[in-house]
């Protein structure tokens, strides 16, 4: 059956955990540069949140989705973590994800990856418990509300992390330009942005709907970033070359990593 295709933003009645895990995080040995992305993501994690500078009390991830790869090496640099997300079907999932629920998506090869970053071969289990412990919150938000998180006051964050998440949420440049500015509210002044998004992307397959999100390019996205009152500390692009573009999956070109740091409010 082909694929049908959605005219409506990314939702919970639309959107899968399972189905989207199925297709982005099950790697197959014979074609393996999703899981080097991811990997080299990882290593990119590791050095940021191991080096002392990306550190303190809370770190607070918007659009979490139904993954944890991303806090593995942030559960060990900050003392609590709030999850939040739009979709409640996701966030159902990652809580089941953290309690290692039977039938929940097997993060093993890349829990076991960060663990010998860490130095820790073969904690693994030391590993998800430290995970559990640090994140303390699980919450719903619509990032394109001033407050997302309304009616619940969330403090401010030393960190935020938004990873392939904001093209989704917005139907238009000015709309990811709002966002922007409606997240880093939640970010103090002197704290680190960490965003990753696709570049060259106008929709991505979770199931049998096609999933609309913004068409997002290098320039644009930075420029944004630093009229909201950051500066980029440090910028890549994973080019097709080291990430894979699947068009079977989703048709874009590269993915987009910036560090950067709130320099002010706007």
């Amino acid at each position: 059956m082909e694929p049908s295709a959605s005219s409506t933003k990314n939702c919970p009645d639309e959107f899968d955990p399972q189905d989207y895990l199925k297709a982005f995080y099950t790697y197959d040995p014979a074609a393996p540069l999703r899981e080097d992305y991811v990997k080299k993501l990882l290593l990119k994690l590791h050095r940021i949140f191991s080096s002392g500078g990306v550190n303190g009390n809370l770190l607070l991830d918007i659009g979490s989705g139904p993954t944890i790869y991303q806090h593995l090496s942030a559960c060990e640099a900050f003392r609590e973590i709030i999850v939040a997300d739009f979709s409640a079907a996701n966030l159902c999932y990652y809580e089941k994800t953290l309690k290692n629920e039977p039938g929940t998506h097997n993060w093993t090869p890349l829990i076991k990856f960060v663990c010998e970053l860490d130095g820790n071969s073969g904690k693994l289990v030391e590993k998800r418990e430290k995970l559990r412990s640090v994140v303390k919150q699980v919450l719903k938000c619509d990032v394109t509300k001033s407050n997302p998180f309304d009616p619940i006051v969330v403090p401010q964050a030393d960190c935020i992390l938004t990873f392939e998440c904001l093209s989704s949420a917005s139907k238009d440049l000015d709309s990811f330009r709002q966002i922007v500015k409606n997240i880093s509210s939640f970010l103090k002044i002197g704290g680190y942005l960490l965003f990753t998004d696709a570049l060259g992307c106008t929709k991505y397959l979770c199931g049998d709907k096609w999933l609309p999100v913004l068409n997002l390019n290098d320039k644009l996205v930075r420029e944004i970033i630093t009229e909201s009152g950051f500066l980029i500390e440090e910028h890549e692009v994973f080019t097709l070359e080291n990430c894979e573009a699947d068009a079977a999956l989703c048709d874009y070109n590269s993915v987009l990593f910036l560090l950067a740091r709130k320099k002010r409010d706007i």
